[in-house]
């Protein structure tokens, strides 16, 4: 069978909390490990998308209605619907990302949340921070 679940590949998920939700796949393992004996991704996605903005709010609003709130999870590939896009990671976003505890889950959250405000801001993949239309 061909791996198409690599890194940077984005899906959309199907399961749960975050069903319909754009996420990008971190991390991938096709054959799973003691823990989690199926396929399964770690995953970084938009929970909550960014607004829309006018010219005529202010600098407090605009800034506030372009908040991206992510999410990082693992998941089943069978929860998951692959897209034909790729997103660009850099090699250090794989490293920011741990899910051991809570707190580290949290810190990884905010490391996520950096580099997608970061990218919305700067008008880089503009259909990833749009909200999905179904």
């Amino acid at each position: 069978m061909v791996k198409f679940l690599k890194p940077g590949r984005v899906v959309i998920m199907l399961g749960g909390r975050h069903a319909g939700k754009k996420a990008v796949v971190v991390q991938n393992s096709d054959g799973g490990n003691k823990e989690r004996p199926y396929g399964h991704c770690v995953v970084a996605g938009i929970d909550r998308a960014p607004l829309k903005i006018h010219r005529k709010m202010s600098k407090k609003t605009m800034a506030f209605k372009s908040r991206v709130k992510p999410f990082v999870k693992v998941v089943n590939h069978t929860h998951l619907m692959p897209t034909r896009y790729n997103m660009e990671l850099g090699t250090d976003f794989r490293k920011m990302i741990s899910l051991g505890d809570q707190s580290k889950k949290n810190q990884s959250k905010k490391n996520v949340k950096k580099v997608f405000q970061e990218r919305h801001n700067a008008g880089k993949t503009k259909w990833f921070f749009q909200k999905l239309r179904f």
